[in-house]
């Protein structure tokens, strides 16, 4: 099945970036079949965190900020779906214009700054999902909190109980000050708090912690010794980077804001591949940045991804993108004679992990 919405795209693209996002969201609100799914595939099963996921392909947070459609995003062959990121209280973001395409570079450099309706009707559209199927909840600060450890706390209280799992963002570039929560100290006392709300909800609902792609090793240090020492379910590499390095599109390239798509690719798996080697095997990482065919997806796993996901990649190819990644790796998967696909993890995380990074 050809994607009606492919024949769309040049018309999307006609309009500004967030109108055209909304009209995505709209599209696939309305039900209306817009890609084909791959067929199952027991190689592509993958168990991270006590959840079992049909395939190891995901949408990112920040697509579907609101949760309006986790359920169709799991229809065009998604193995899982991440919306927000959410904050307590709902909040507008930036001024815009706020998202830009970097068309040459398959790129978008977004300054959003988590505009969402916020806790309360994100919760009450989970209430009413009828459906199965994991759909992860993105929880984040509101810009003018006086304490944004509270707001993470409140995130996992409101939906612990609601989501298959929780991520804390503290690595979007777009809220002023949010990126400091990964320094060492910060970072054990947010942890410290989020487990303990979590308890206190008597769920057992995974945390996974998502990070940005511009830290040094001894960050990346501090990091990994603090996730191990507390426990946590997981981890997410990565948010969007401040580097410009090697666009085509320099003009846009001096917007403000965190890059992705494809020039994300190299930085956010070689983060990806230092964290593998630091959290050891056992450690579930999930790989994100420059995701756009079944080859990239590979590469994250064999870098030392259990999961992967993507969004911009989507922008570009359309909807029928999470079905053709999946049956690539379903066809992978047969060619190579795996089991599963999981066997190819690390095989390159050496390799990535001494990637040089301009």
């Amino acid at each position: 099945m050809i994607s009606p919405f492919k024949f769309g795209l040049p018309l999307l693209f006609a309009f500004d970036p967030e109108t055209a996002h909304g009209l995505s969201i709209a599209a696939l609100r309305s039900g209306v079949p817009l890609a084909c799914p791959a067929k199952p595939d027991p190689r592509l099963v993958v168990e991270v965190a006590g959840l079992r996921f049909p395939n190891p392909l995901g949408m990112a947070a920040g697509y579907d900020k609101n949760g309006e459609i986790p359920d169709a995003l799991l229809r065009l062959g998604f193995g899982f779906a991440e919306v927000g990121t959410v904050t307590p209280l709902p909040q507008s973001g930036n001024p815009k214009p706020r998202i830009f395409r970097l068309m040459s570079d398959r790129g978008v450099i977004n300054r959003l700054g988590f505009n969402n309706q916020g806790h309360e009707a994100l919760a009450q559209r989970l209430a009413k999902r009828q459906g199965g199927g994991i759909v992860g909840v993105n929880i984040g600060a509101n810009k003018d909190s006086t304490d944004r450890i509270a707001d993470y706390e409140a995130g996992v209280r409101a939906f612990a109980r609601r989501a298959s799992y929780l991520t804390v963002n503290i690595s979007s570039p777009n809220t002023p000050g949010l990126r400091a929560l990964q320094s060492r100290e910060a970072l054990a006392e947010l942890l410290g708090r989020v487990i303990a709300a979590r308890a206190e909800t008597e769920a057992a609902t995974p945390i996974f912690l998502k990070i940005a792609p511009d830290l040094i090793d001894a960050d990346l240090d501090n990091i990994a010794g603090e996730l191990l020492a507390q426990k946590l379910d997981g981890l997410i590499v990565s948010n969007t980077t401040l580097s410009r390095s090697g666009l085509e599109d320099t003009e846009t390239a001096r917007q403000a804001g965190g890059l992705s798509g494809r020039p994300l690719f190299l930085r956010s798996t070689a983060m990806l591949a230092r964290m593998r080697r630091r959290l050891g095997p056992d450690f579930p990482v999930v790989g994100v940045g420059g995701i756009e065919s079944t080859e990239t997806a590979i590469e994250k796993i064999r870098a030392g991804a259990d999961l992967v996901q993507l969004y911009t990649g989507m922008i570009y190819a359309g909807p029928g993108l999470p079905g053709d990644i999946v049956s690539g790796m379903s066809r992978f998967a047969a060619r190579e004679g795996l089991a599963s696909i999981r066997d190819i993890r690390d095989s390159a995380t050496e390799r990535w992990a001494e990637a040089r990074l301009d």
